[in-house]
């Protein structure tokens, strides 16, 4: 179908965005169901985000997806954000709806779904060692203690960052043990060493020569690993794998958070396996 004046548009705000499979799964999706929608990269400066975002309020345009490294910023500038979203502090789906811009939160029930259905991985008894406490990992941190994990270990290069996110956790799921831990704590290789599923939520690994995000050493038999980034192999990834562990990218969750927030804008459920199909198909072509 050929975009017309009367085509929906979706936008993926971000910079960079060069490198997104968005578009690819979601105008799969769109044509599959006959939809008259395009999704379409958007790269922003920073100082001219917010511009960006009142440009939401045209009225074909129906809402957008937000990436690295807006998901926390672009919070200021919407009308409404759903509890869950403001809860976890980033909103990645913004829903255009009669002029009024909505914020969701769709990265962390995608991370869960991928982690449960592609990894099959039980979370009663993990111990989690989550890298960042960013945009994604504010998301996957709040679902992980939601659902009761033995206890999460949080760290991350800005240490403010680390400590704000622990303590939001702490006063509202106190039932999960949730610590903060920091890069030159001399308990670092130990509680990595004591963890049974580390996520790198983070971007590290997302250009080529990027360093792996741990010391390799520390992986162990007894450790499942999860790494965000989809659009490359990480140097995380292929550590995990040259020692024979469990080890997962960040595709599952990139097509799951997509079925998610593509549901918010058409109010039709998404063809999840033709979005999976596309987003392989592609990664294939590129090998």
């Amino acid at each position: 179908m050929k975009p017309s004046g009367s085509t929906k548009i979706v936008r993926l705000i971000g910079y960079p965005v060069e490198h997104s499979k968005s578009p690819l799964m979601h105008n799969a999706a769109f044509q599959s169901l006959g939809l008259d929608f395009v999704y379409l990269l958007f790269s922003v400066k920073p100082s001219h985000l917010k511009e960006a975002i009142m440009g939401l309020k045209a009225s074909n345009v129906v809402g957008a997806n937000v990436t690295i490294p807006y998901k926390e910023e672009v919070m200021k500038y919407l009308d409404e954000i759903t509890p869950e979203a403001k809860f976890i502090g980033a909103v990645n789906t913004i829903h255009n709806r009669e002029g009024k811009l909505i914020g969701y939160n769709t990265d962390g029930q995608g991370f869960i779904t991928s982690l449960l259905t592609d990894g099959k991985v039980k979370l009663e008894g993990q111990k989690v060692f989550l890298i960042g406490a960013g945009g994604a990992g504010k998301a996957v941190a709040v679902k992980l203690a939601e659902r009761g994990v033995e206890r999460l270990v949080i760290t991350d290069k800005i240490v403010k960052r680390t400590e704000t996110l622990v303590g939001k956790l702490r006063e509202n799921i106190p039932d999960c043990p949730v610590y903060a831990l920091f890069p030159d704590d001399k308990e670092f290789a130990k509680t990595l060493l004591g963890s049974t599923l580390l996520v790198n939520a983070t971007s590290m690994g997302m250009k080529k020569g990027d360093p792996c995000v741990v010391d390799p050493g520390y992986l162990h038999k007894d450790l499942f690993i999860y790494d965000v980034v989809y659009n490359r192999e990480t140097p995380l990834i292929e550590a995990a794998k040259k020692r024979g562990l469990k080890a997962l990218g960040g595709i599952g969750m990139l097509i799951h958070q997509g079925a998610a927030s593509f549901e918010i804008w058409t109010g039709q459920k998404a063809p999840i396996e033709v979005m999976r199909n596309k987003i392989l198909e592609e990664l294939l072509r590129q090998c």
